[in-house]
This record gives C-alpha cells, structure tokens and sequence, in this order.
C-alpha cells in the first residue's frame, strides 16, 4: 500500500485535496493508498515523542509504525517561504534513523501559490531523502499557482492531471 503524506499540518489544506485526487488516480490504477495528514499529529509531539522521549508518544507511534511498514510514498509537498513546512522535517527527524526511508521509494508532488511550484522545496527535500537512502522518483511535478487551476477542490489543469498519471504509472514501476 501506498503511503501518500500530506506535507502540511494546516486546516483544509489545498495539500489534502491533492492527496485525495492523487488517491483517486492511484485507485484508478487498481493500486490501494492510504493518506496520512499531518494535522493529525499530536500538537505535542515535539515535546514527547523526539529525541530521548523518542517511542514514548502512542499517537505518534501510530504514524511512525505507518511510515515504517510502506515501502512506497507520495510526499506533497506545500512551498512555505522558499522550502517545505516546518512540521514536515520535524515529522521526518522523528522517525527512526536511517532504516524508516533507507531503500524505500518517493514520489513528490510540490505545490505553491506563486509561479515556482515549489520547486526549491523539491529540491530541499530531495536532497534529505537522498541523505536518508531513499530513491526518489525522478518525474516531480511543480504545480504552480495553485488556487488558480483548481475548482471545486480538484485540480483541472490538463497539463497537472497529465503528470499526476504519468508520476502514478512511474511510481508503480519504480
């Protein structure tokens, strides 16, 4: 199954929308998702599950377990102030080191308001996965300006759908 991580803790994320459409396109394919939104973390995690609190947060266990038992992932990935959110890297710093990502399979899906797509975030994180052992797919669409090719919380560019499909296809290669 695979994982599809919303990369963003905020409330009614446009992240989310594109995680269920994503879902949907998976499922299209005949292959079963499960997401995971951050917002659900538990607010304190910080606090209780990092570090030497590390295994001591049941409800952060639960997503560390999830995350650990995928061997393919979807991250979607909003652009915040030229890279990925905060509560993103946090969430990736607590799980286990190295064997949560090391050999296990990535695509990423960046997302922004303005014209980049949030292609520096991509590479930001790209270049974390890379650290961690993780393959990352190589196709990783940029979908820019966002609120603008979206209707009814899906996504109606042609060109975005296109490369969702195309980034599907590959991924269940991969």
């Amino acid at each position: 199954m695979i994982k599809i991580v919303v990369g963003t803790n905020r409330k009614n994320s446009v992240s989310k929308q594109i995680a269920q459409q994503m879902q949907s396109i998976l499922l299209e394919k005949g292959t079963e998702s499960e997401i995971l939104e951050l917002e659900q973390l538990p607010s304190d995690f910080i606090e209780t599950a990092l570090y030497e609190n590390s295994g001591k947060n049941e409800a952060y266990n639960a997503f560390h377990d999830k995350m650990v038992e995928g061997k393919k992932y979807v991250f979607i990935v909003p652009e915040y102030n030229g890279s990925f959110p905060g509560i993103l890297k946090t969430f990736i710093d607590g799980m286990t080191y190295p064997n949560t990502f090391r050999n296990k399979k990535a695509a990423i899906i960046g997302i922004s308001s303005g014209v980049g797509g949030g292609g520096i975030a991509l590479s930001h994180l790209t270049d974390i996965f890379h650290y961690l052992g993780m393959h990352v797919l190589a196709l990783k669409p940029k979908l820019a300006k966002i609120e603008q090719n979206m209707s009814d919380n899906l996504l109606t560019n042609k060109l975005y759908l296109e490369l969702l499909h195309t980034q599907a296809d590959m991924l269940l290669e991969f």
